[in-house]
């Protein structure tokens, strides 16, 4: 189970600080396959990031009895002055896994080449995401984690993203984290929506986009 109790989450601006997320509670238990909807600004990728652990909470609880992988295709993890595969191994060390094994893999999935030896500098953006996600799928974990990441990459490439995480994984939790209403319907059992900082929560989808597109219209 990965829980978030009581959660806050607090930035500080030049005018003071702004409360980004209010008292959020959240419960993803094994195989759970969750959306979660807001317009942009609303917070989603901070909440993200504080499931995963790459970001705290200003206050509350997070709890995790899972491990929850970084959002997918994320590359602010990488040493630009690194080739990719150094970045891959030294990631690898942190998850106490063998670089060595993975390596086979990430040169099919990613499609790079021989830029998989030039610095992370070199790499255009969207080469930069599918090593991000390539690294993440040669890594397991418990709950995965997906912020509008999966347009990268031609159609080829969204096949073989849709196989590794769909479908290989398809007994992993997943959240995720999209504006594509059949996005979400197709890969989601559940939803919630995060608007003015407070996350509603409900049992399907269906509920949560009703609400979610009365929430869009101006009061």
């Amino acid at each position: 189970m990965i829980n978030l109790i009581d959660v806050n989450k607090f930035y500080r601006t030049r005018r003071g600080p702004r409360q980004i997320l209010k008292d959020v509670n959240l419960s993803i238990a094994p195989g759970d396959k969750l959306g979660i909807l807001g317009r942009n600004g609303a917070g989603k990728s901070t909440l993200i990031r504080i499931i995963s652990g790459a970001e705290q909470p200003t206050d509350g609880i997070v709890r995790r009895t899972m491990s929850a992988s970084w959002p997918l295709a994320y590359t602010g993890g990488f040493q630009s002055a690194l080739t990719g595969i150094d970045n891959l191994r030294f990631i690898c060390r942190i998850y106490g896994v063998k670089a060595e094994d993975r390596i086979a893999f990430i040169q099919q999935f990613s499609d790079l080449g021989d830029y998989l030896y030039e610095p992370i500098n070199t790499y255009s953006a969207g080469m930069r995401a599918r090593l991000g996600f390539a690294v993440s799928m040669s890594i397991e974990f418990d709950c995965f984690l997906i912020d509008e990441v999966i347009s990268v990459g031609d159609s080829r490439f969204h096949e073989k993203c849709r196989i590794e995480l769909f479908e290989k994984r398809a007994d992993r939790a997943l959240v995720i984290v999209s504006h594509d209403a059949n996005y979400i319907q197709e890969h989601c059992n559940r939803a919630a929506v995060l608007v003015k900082g407070e996350l509603h929560n409900f049992d399907n989808t269906a509920d949560a986009f009703h609400f979610y597109t009365h929430s869009l219209e101006p009061a």
